[in-house]
């Protein structure tokens, strides 16, 4: 069953000159501040505009902000004195992503239908127990909670169903069972899953649970179709002639791109590399002279492996901080003493040191949105609290710890100090990659021999 009629009223077109007290202009660079609740320059702009509803003036209140370590986003809200009709609702500043994500989520207590969502008016909503869909499209994007998410979709089936009872008893009737097992699902009575899926990949689902591994929750990136990239309005490249091949192993390449924090022009620099013992890689580093950004990614130069790889490496002594680090998109990081895991994707490609990761594995669980002010639960700052300790005293080599990379394509690297001959302290192990595994690399599907066979003959 599809919830196309949980779509609100838009934001009212129809604006007119800002009030007479506008908020303090943060000035260039700055425009998206960190969302901080102490920061007391962050104002919203207020904005005269029509109501629609009455049609007369109310006034809409815009926030631009930035989620850290998420996205940047414009916080909307309408509202008018006269009728008392209001409006909210959410919307992506940033770029879309590369790859399109789903979040999996099943809701097992009352305390996951308080899960934090960010979803977009690109994302879909499905609850596959009631066979129940809201459309990309048909709702704005909100800042919203698990049960905000079901209580929308509740009143979107409720405000026609006046209409509906008067020409269309029963279907009237039939929409009205379906609310009320809506109804049910907010009360928890039994386990139901929920899953939103974004192409653009702007949308998010919290993990209360962080720094630990929240096992009710599944995220999956993919690659969008083309289907999806004509909705989000993406037109695919035109096929370039090839050049004639060149040794770039000596050279940096440059080339244009905009700065992913004040999207400013800015200059990407591109390496070719070849790691000792283990194969070419790219590394990429952008440079924003405008604000000051920097950001580098590592990408595998070669194909995906026949076989997945696990490393296992113990630390033991503040020398193996140095230690040089491949980690690729697609590689996970496990540390069983912290009960820390961090997922594919996150983080993205690095080239680094066992230090660097670990000291980005710290900044990115203490600066979590989510886990600090009025969105932290009673005892998660405590745990934030240990698990930052343990990680200090694991870079200074007072804490032994496994460190594990699980790589299903391959293409992670630890550095071996004793090369070429076996390091004690860590083992390597090949295995084969499971179904749920290829599907993520997109390698069912792919057929490299005898693919020009079933192709009809030519004329």
């Amino acid at each position: 069953m599809s919830a196309g009629g949980a779509v609100e009223p838009g934001l009212p077109a129809a604006a007119a000159a800002p009030s007479p007290a506008p908020a303090r202009d943060p000035g260039p660079g700055h425009l998206f501040r960190p969302i901080n609740a102490e920061d007391e320059e962050q104002q919203p702009t207020e904005i005269e505009s029509l109501c629609m509803n009455c049609y007369r003036n109310g006034m809409t209140r815009l926030l631009l902000t930035k989620i850290p370590f998420f996205r940047e986003i414009i916080v909307s809200s309408f509202s008018c004195e006269h009728c008392g009709w209001n409006n909210t609702e959410i919307q992506s500043a940033g770029r879309i992503q590369d790859q399109g994500v789903r979040y999996t989520l099943t809701v097992r207590a009352q305390e996951d239908m308080d899960r934090e969502v960010v979803k977009t008016d690109s994302a879909t909503t499905r609850i596959p127990e009631l066979d129940f869909e809201i459309p990309a499209f048909s709702q704005k994007g909100a800042l919203t909670t698990v049960e905000g998410l079901i209580s929308r979709a509740i009143s979107g089936l409720e405000q026609d169903q006046p209409t509906r009872r008067a020409n269309e008893e029963a279907v009237a009737e039939r929409i009205d069972e379906f609310i009320a097992k809506l109804k049910e699902l907010k009360q928890v009575a039994s386990p139901f899953t929920l899953i939103i899926d974004d192409p653009s990949g702007n949308s998010f689902v919290e993990n209360p649970h962080a720094p630990r591994k929240d096992d009710a929750l599944v995220i999956t990136h993919y690659n969008r179709t083309l289907q999806q990239e004509e909705m989000l309005g993406l037109q695919a490249e035109a096929p370039e002639e090839k050049p004639e091949e060149e040794d770039i192993r000596n050279e940096v390449l440059q080339f244009n791109t905009n700065c992913p924090e004040c999207n400013a022009p800015a200059q990407t620099n591109m390496k070719l590399v070849q790691i000792p013992h283990f194969k070419e890689v790219i590394i990429m580093a952008t440079n924003c002279e405008n604000c000051g950004h920097r950001t580098n990614e590592v990408k595998s130069g070669g194909a995906v492996e026949p076989l997945g790889t696990r490393i296992t490496f113990h630390i033991t002594d503040p020398s193996d901080m140095t230690r040089d680090l491949l980690k690729s998109e697609t590689c996970s990081v496990e540390i069983p003493e912290l009960e820390f895991e961090l997922g594919m994707a996150v983080l993205g490609g690095k080239f680094t040191t066992l230090e660097g990761m670990l000291k980005d594995i710290r900044e990115l669980v203490t600066k979590n949105p989510f886990t600090l002010g009025d969105s932290s639960s009673p005892g998660q700052t405590e745990k934030l609290q240990e698990f930052s300790q343990k990680l200090d005293q694991i870079l200074e080599g007072i804490l032994k710890a496994h460190f594990i990379m699980d790589d299903p394509a391959g293409n992670s690297y630890l550095q071996n100090v004793y090369a070429p001959e076996d390091d004690p302290e860590m083992k390597v192990e090949h295995y084969k990659r499971t179904f749920d595994q290829n599907e993520e690399l997109g390698l069912n599907d792919m057929k490299t021999e005898g693919y020009e066979t079933g192709l009809p003959a030519q004329r």
